[in-house]
């Protein structure tokens, strides 16, 4: 026994379609005017050498969060990453590893995250607030962290899980075969 297909079935074969011939640029802007938007950022954990993390407190928020903030349109994740680290610290880092990812539905927010230590030759202590928003910059050892915002916690905890994953492999001197910083996050 063959089943036609619904009216709606038929509509939605014929929207494909209808798709499928459009031109690039025309199928990219159909999908950013129906699709639900997303903002995405970046948030950075910068590791001291002796494992210390730098946290920041924002004027606007009671708890502490890790550098970071929105990509700018057309940028890559890598390059907003030490871009708000460098605007918010001063401090220019390099980024370790693969970052990881955080999705978060409600506030309709995609957050990468990265690990990172100083560029050669930047003194840890040099780290000073760049920006209006940051009302206060401190190193905390792993074992003391201050109360985190929510969602500097749920981007510390992915970025643990993904740092003791078997995919992700050690950056050399960063610590990483016990779990360096990240280790009982």
């Amino acid at each position: 026994m063959t089943v036609s297909p619904s009216p709606r079935d038929r509509l939605h074969a014929a929207a494909l379609e209808v798709f499928r011939r459009m031109p690039p640029w025309a199928r990219r802007r159909t999908v950013r005017t129906i699709a639900p938007s997303f903002t995405v950022g970046a948030i950075v954990f910068v590791e001291r050498a002796d494992g210390a993390l730098l946290l920041a407190r924002l004027a606007y928020r009671e708890r502490w969060g890790a550098p970071g903030g929105l990509l700018e349109r057309g940028e890559e994740a890598e390059a907003g990453a030490r871009r708000e680290v460098l605007e918010e610290t001063g401090l220019a880092v390099e980024l370790l590893g693969e970052p990881t990812v955080v999705v978060d539905p409600d506030p309709r927010r995609v957050d990468v995250v990265f690990r990172a230590r100083l560029a050669p030759g930047v003194d840890p202590a040099t780290a000073a607030p760049g920006s209006p928003e940051i009302v206060e910059l401190a190193w905390f050892d792993r074992e003391s962290l201050p109360e985190l915002q929510p969602e500097a916690a749920a981007a510390l905890i992915r970025l643990a899980r993904a740092s003791r994953s078997p995919a992700s492999r050690p950056v050399p001197g960063s610590g990483a075969r016990d779990g360096g910083p990240f280790r009982g996050a």
